[in-house]
């Protein structure tokens, strides 16, 4: 019976050190989550005017980090952004957009101008120089790779494969979630509706 009870009682401090190990680590996560999504940065917008983290502050924000040379991808995740932030905010009173370069070297605020003025009047293009660029994707936790064309030719042509979820902010900047590529278009309209509304 004493055995029972020790094996009993050695049971009930485990399980109390579970649960307070994972109270602690939840506790930690809504303080990190109280903290600004990414890095301060000074960079470019498409207009040459610089621009900075406080750009994300301010209204609840949709931010993809792409290029101009992406054959797929950040067309169509552009295009369909802009869709969906015509529904949720017809006049654009309540809702921004940022697409962030992954491909400095190509895309100059100029380029990045031209680009987006074809595909919306909504979402500014933001680049910079290519160290800057660098710690703004290792910031904001951005997967990106530079891949030649030709494994042949390194030094040629090339493509980028880089992360290509939305990513969405609030008002404040935090981190509130993310929209997939090829999210279906119902759920990405909810998600910037429940975006706007929490501000």
């Amino acid at each position: 019976m004493k055995r029972f009870r020790i094996a009993v009682w050695i049971g009930v401090l485990i399980l109390a050190g579970i649960l307070g190990a994972v109270s602690y680590s939840m506790k930690s996560r809504d303080v990190v989550a109280e903290a600004p999504f990414g890095v301060p940065f000074t960079l470019v917008s498409q207009s040459g005017q610089p621009i900075t983290e406080q750009a994300l502050r301010g209204k609840p924000t949709a931010l993809f980090f792409g290029f101009t040379h992406c054959p797929e991808v950040c067309p169509t995740t552009l295009f369909e952004l802009n869709g969906w932030m015509e529904k949720v905010d017809p006049n654009g009173d309540n809702l921004q957009a940022y697409f962030v370069t992954v491909d400095p070297e190509r895309d100059t605020p100029e380029i990045m101008n031209e680009y987006l003025s074809n595909v919306s009047k909504r979402i500014t293009g933001i680049s910079g120089p290519p160290d800057k660029i660098a710690e703004v994707i290792k910031g904001f936790r951005v997967y990106a790779k530079k891949v030649p064309v030709d494994e042949k030719d390194p030094n040629g042509d090339y493509t980028m494969d880089h992360t290509a979820s939305v990513f969405l902010l609030d008002s404040a900047g935090r981190f509130s979630g993310t929209i997939a590529y090829g999210e279906n278009p119902d759920t990405a309209v909810k998600k910037l509706e429940n975006l706007v509304h929490k501000g």
